[in-house]
């Protein structure tokens, strides 16, 4: 395996970490549906007990 110089390794570490706030981005997203479904379809479609 080819060894990275140390231009690579730098450009590497000082980048942002794209791949990381896409995944935060999309779990967030899926517990604000999660959240909303609970809340209007479960707790207020359900009525009073």
């Amino acid at each position: 395996m080819e060894q990275m110089s140390e231009e690579e390794r730098k450009r590497i570490l000082e980048s942002p970490p794209i791949g990381t706030f896409a995944l935060m981005s999309v779990v967030i997203g899926v517990m604000v549906l999660a959240w909303l479904f609970l809340y209007y379809g479960v707790f207020l479609l359900g009525g009073s007990l």
